[in-house]
């Protein structure tokens, strides 16, 4: 019996996935277990696997298709089998398929009235509804509930989201504060999406610049092309935008003499563990942020969302994007813990293996680029976190010092400079830079981290 090939659901937050290449072509011989496609969702590209054993008797979706989950990609079966049929109607066994969702309400069914709430009361939501708020940033509060005593559901939250108008978060919170009705508005941006510019009153956009000059006889024969961005861009993308948009970016610097903490990653060595300074650096971070929970917190609207737990990303550069897997507990696991976490992170990253769950959870970011001779730089907020560390080179630098006699002199240091960028709308420029100075500490004596 002909067996339907779906595009899987990896994580909770995917959507659709795109084929990146076939490992098997159609008529060969295909063994339950062996990798069948590859495929890229927007955090990773994985291998998946044949779930039965039979004929690649047909390929519905080429390389570089985009497909919403649980959609049929393939047909498995014996040779020969007619499977006319289910390519007529191959969306129902698809469907059956796939990972059981809430259900739909019958179409005969008339949805509850939805209950109006006074300002300030308390919203009662369902956690798939809250989870629906935040994948397309609905503040819960304006979301009208249909259920028991105004209880809002995903229902209701999927039809606020379909009534209301596209709109950025800065333009969002623009339209609200001086009370503009953006109903009527036509957005500019993005798939027709509402941008600050496009509010009443807004400053015109600029002037088209003159046409340049015509190209030089050299430069003739020379054009552009394009190329479709990855499911990880779009998501880069989409992520560093609402970032710059909502949060009140705002950074702070500091150098770190990093002898002490060379040293003692040479005594690992010596004891036979592998420890990089990247491991040092998010143990010396996650120490500064139980000293202080504001650094490790979110902000939720006008509400501050403090966390029990530290958990630090490392962002990490890979082909056409950037990934950000995460060292769960990293305040519990001790730096040899860190260590060992983090090896295995950059090994399932080299096989594919990352899961959903690799990449969530993250309350803070280390992102280093000393590797690439950069002094230092300045990152992006990962949201909905409240901070990252930007990490540039270990380099020896003369630095003034002062010696055992109280004078003053010049010794070489191997220094490294650190920015945090951090939310103001939470975090003060104070209260950042004695984070920073708390990170220094722990470097420059890394005793206590151990």
């Amino acid at each position: 019996m002909a067996t339907i090939v779906i595009m899987p659901k990896q994580g909770l937050m995917m959507e659709e996935g795109t084929i990146t290449k076939w490992l098997k072509k159609e008529g060969e011989a295909v063994t339950a277990g062996e990798p069948l496609f590859e495929m890229e969702t927007d955090k990773l590209t994985i291998t998946m696997d044949a779930e039965a054993s039979g004929t690649l008797l047909k390929i519905l979706h080429p390389e570089g298709d985009v497909v919403p989950i649980t959609q049929p990609i393939a047909v498995l079966g014996e040779p020969g089998e007619d499977i006319s049929g289910l390519l007529g109607g191959g969306a129902a066994p698809a469907q059956a398929a796939a990972p059981a969702e809430a259900a739909p309400a019958p179409a005969s069914e008339v949805p509850a009235p939805a209950v109006e709430r006074a300002p300030g009361e308390r919203v009662l939501s369902t956690p798939r509804a809250r989870l629906r708020a935040e994948e397309n940033r609905l503040d819960i509060a304006a979301v009208p509930g249909s259920g028991p005593d105004g209880l809002v559901i995903e229902r209701d939250v999927n039809a606020y989201a379909a009534n209301k108008p596209a709109i950025t978060p800065l333009a969002a919170n623009i339209a609200k504060a001086e009370g503009v009705d953006i109903s009527g508005v036509t957005g500019t941006g993005l798939n027709g999406k509402i941008t600050t510019t496009d509010l009443p009153g807004a400053a015109p956009a600029p002037a088209p610049e003159a046409p340049a000059a015509a190209a030089a006889p050299a430069q003739q024969g020379r054009g552009t092309h394009t190329e479709k961005m990855s499911g990880m861009r779009k998501a880069i993308s989409r992520n560093m935008l609402a970032s710059m948009e909502t949060y009140a970016q705002s950074n702070v610097r500091i150098t770190v003499d990093m002898t002490a903490a060379i040293a003692l990653r040479r005594q690992y060595k010596d004891l036979g563990i592998k420890v990089s300074y990247n491991d040092i650096i998010v143990r010396a971070c996650a120490k500064a942020l139980t000293d202080m929970p504001i650094v490790n917190a979110s902000a939720e609207g006008d509400r501050i969302l403090y966390h029990d737990y530290v958990n630090v990303g490392t962002a990490v550069s890979v082909p056409n994007g950037l990934i950000v897997p995460v060292i769960k507990d990293a305040d519990l696991i001790g730096l040899s813990g860190i260590a060992a976490r983090s090896a295995e992170l950059i090994e399932k990253a080299r096989e594919g293996k990352l899961t959903d769950a690799d990449y969530h959870g993250g309350t803070f970011t280390v992102s280093s680029l000393g590797m690439f001779d950069l002094d230092d730089f300045v990152a992006i907020i990962n949201p909905p976190e409240s901070a990252i560390l930007a990490v540039g080179k270990i380099a020896k630098t003369p630095v003034v010092v002062t010696n055992a006699e109280g004078e003053d002199e010049i010794a070489i240091k191997s220094m490294c400079a650190l920015c945090l960028s951090y939310d103001h709308r939470i975090i003060d420029g104070a209260e950042a830079a004695k984070f920073l100075q708390k990170v220094k500490n722990y470097l420059q004596n890394p005793v206590l981290l151990i």
